[in-house]
Parts: C-alpha cells; structure tokens; sequence
C-alpha cells in the first residue's frame, strides 16, 4: 500500500510524533510521498514563525524530510481527482479549501495508479 503523507502527517514528523515514526518504519521509502501543496504549508507555516530556536530546530527537520521523502507528481490522474472532489462537495454544499483538496486528490491518484 502506497502512503501519501498530509500536512498534519508531516507536521507530527517534524515534531518526532511517535506513532507517525512507528508507521513509517514499516514502510520502504519507495511507499511514501509528500505531495508539493503540504510542502507549501509548512512552508507558509514556518515562515509565520517568529525567529526563535525552535523555528530553526522545525526548519531543519523540515530540510531533512525534503531531502529524504519523494514527491507526489501531479498528473493529469491527480488533476481529475482535484475535480471530482471538488465538484461532488460542492453539489453536496461542503466547502473544502483548494490545497486540501488537491492532497486528497494525489492521495487517490497515487491510490488507483
């Protein structure tokens, strides 16, 4: 099983969240990614921070995970998930916003490839 990580997977890694070590430990690198819009959070969220040790210790860990997670590519497959989502929310009166939209959508891309 293929393992796309979220921004809230990524921000307990880069906080040492035991139970999301423990899951990627029985992973193999090849099985886990990061798709580009999670990335962006944290970024955004790390560029929010006042500078401070902490800011520093988050952003090195968050070097760290860049180096050594893969990334989800988005495809024509992730572009019609986005859509999909999207549109079934919309008609169903749910709002979801566009970066949290398009994680759920390399998530099911990566799922049916």
């Amino acid at each position: 099983m293929k393992l796309v990580l979220d921004t809230n997977a990524v921000s307990a890694l880069m906080k040492g969240d035991p139970r999301v070590l423990e899951k990627l430990k029985r992973r193999s690198k090849e099985e886990v990614s990061v798709p580009q819009p999670v990335l962006a959070e944290i970024a955004y969220g790390l560029e929010r921070l006042p500078k401070s040790k902490r800011k520093d210790a988050l952003q090195q860990r968050f070097d760290l995970i860049r180096f050594e997670l893969a990334r989800s590519d988005w495809t024509d497959d992730v572009s019609e998930c986005f859509g999909s989502i999207k549109a079934t929310l919309e008609k169903k009166g749910r709002r979801i916003e566009d970066f949290d939209a398009a994680i759920a959508a390399h998530a099911l891309a990566r799922v049916t490839i």
